[in-house]
């Protein structure tokens, strides 16, 4: 897997990638070009198959994922639980992945997301496409001490979480850590 993070032409990502799939093909490019350009994510799509390409971290909202989706730009949605803003909008983009057959590999890069992505692999694995294949969740190894249920991993994958919520409650040392002159923000956040 590979990740551009949306510094590439369209033309650009096709050539760089046509040059790198002659050494081992990668399973895919992430962000291969601006995350607002739909068709040009179809069109490198197209014509850098069978290297799939993943984006989705930067879309904001189901529409946009509507477009890429009906578009065929990609072959991996990686929503961004926390971009996205809520539950309800999460579950929806879970759905139309499952109905054009998209393999959902949630974004979990950032303070909280790994604890919150879990949750949202295990409803679509439970609840939706009762599928391991061809999903991965990210995992950045840091800042979990800030949170009371933080992600386990074992043997390269996510363990349940140990208790039931969204496991992004934040410890009481950390909430007292990051006070602002209007109040502890983070708390809010936590339970939001």
């Amino acid at each position: 897997m590979m990740d551009a993070n949306q510094v590439w032409g369209v033309d650009e990502s096709v050539a760089n990638m046509r040059r790198l799939a002659a050494f081992a093909p990668p399973l895919w490019i992430e962000e291969p070009t601006s995350p607002d350009d739909i068709l040009g994510h179809a069109s490198i799509r197209r014509r850098i198959a069978p290297i799939g390409v993943a984006t989705g971290e930067h879309c904001h909202n189901r529409v946009m994922f509507k477009q890429m989706f009906q578009a065929g730009a990609l072959d991996f949605c990686q929503l961004d639980a926390a971009r996205l803003g809520r539950l309800n909008e999460v579950l929806i983009v879970l759905l139309m992945a499952a109905k054009f057959d998209v393999p959902v590999c949630p974004h979990g890069g950032g303070v909280g997301l790994c604890e919150y992505v879990q949750h949202i692999a295990l409803f679509d694995y439970i609840a939706v496409s009762a599928s391991l294949h061809n999903r991965v969740l990210e995992c950045v190894d840091h800042l979990h001490e800030h949170f009371l249920d933080p992600v386990v991993i074992r043997r390269g994958r996510y363990m349940p979480a140990r208790r039931s919520g969204y496991s992004i409650e934040m410890t009481a040392q950390s909430l007292e850590r990051y006070q602002y002159p209007d109040g502890p923000v983070w708390l809010d956040i936590a339970r939001a």
